[in-house]
């Protein structure tokens, strides 16, 4: 499986930004049983989860992120988003999108929070 997110950039404090994650090779058949996350991997530190949806829609949330971002997923397009508000320093990292049911990870994208 072959995953692509994109969105990422520079943004200051405060600010919102939105990521994409496309899974073009899976069929849609497919694509819609998998549960998928996003990761964040910042300088220094390991690989954190930030989020995952079910294939119904069902979200968790880490704790630093709870109510601040939103994952969500629009299965006809295979695509999975994590929409990103009152973006904080402490969230600059790589993301990464990933299957959590086959375990494939996307190259990341790098979010830059500025203070």
């Amino acid at each position: 499986v072959q995953l692509q997110a994109s969105g990422g950039g520079l943004v200051q404090a405060g600010g919102s930004l939105r990521l994409s994650c496309a899974a073009p090779r899976l069929i849609f058949s497919t694509y819609v049983t998998h549960v998928m996350a996003w990761y964040r991997q910042a300088p220094g530190k390991q690989r954190e989860l930030v989020g995952s949806i079910t294939r119904s829609g069902i979200t968790i949330y880490a704790d630093s992120v709870k109510g601040r971002f939103t994952i969500a997923r629009d299965n006809s397009k295979k695509m999975i988003y994590l929409h990103m508000n009152n973006l904080k320093v402490e969230d600059t990292a790589v993301y990464y999108c990933h299957s959590e049911t086959s375990n494939d990870w996307g190259k990341g994208t790098l979010v830059t929070v500025s203070s």
